[in-house]
């Protein structure tokens, strides 16, 4: 079983960069599809992003397409790098693992703890 743990999260000004980082520990690594989740104040919980297990194919989300990229060191970090961060952006971020490749309705086995981030206008 795979233990999550999210870093890097902060206040920020919009159009500020922040870059969360998730360690994972207790599993195999290269056996999960990794991803990133969101919670918005007063919302449910949506799909951010996810990355394959060797790290060349990533999914995201419309709203942070072009803006947001996952990235992953194939051994057991996972990053979310966040530019031109937006109000609407504000979230709970949770980092996620699966044993299954990332599709519609996408629900992973493993969620870390989560970060915060508020982006200010």
């Amino acid at each position: 079983q795979v233990q999550l743990v999210e870093s890097g999260g902060g206040l920020v000004q919009a159009g500020d960069s922040l870059r969360l980082s998730c360690e994972a520990s207790g599993g195999t690594f290269s056996s999960y599809y990794m991803g990133w989740f969101r919670q918005p104040p007063g919302k449910e919980r949506e799909f951010v992003g996810s990355i394959t297990r060797s790290g060349d194919t990533t999914y995201y989300t419309d709203s942070v397409k072009g803006r947001f990229t996952i990235s992953s060191d194939v051994k057991n970090m996972v990053y979310l790098q966040m530019n031109s961060l937006k109000p609407e952006d504000t979230a709970v971020y949770y980092c996620a693992a699966s044993w299954r490749a990332y599709s519609d309705n996408w629900k992973p086995d493993y969620w870390g703890q989560g970060t915060q981030v508020t982006v200010s206008s």
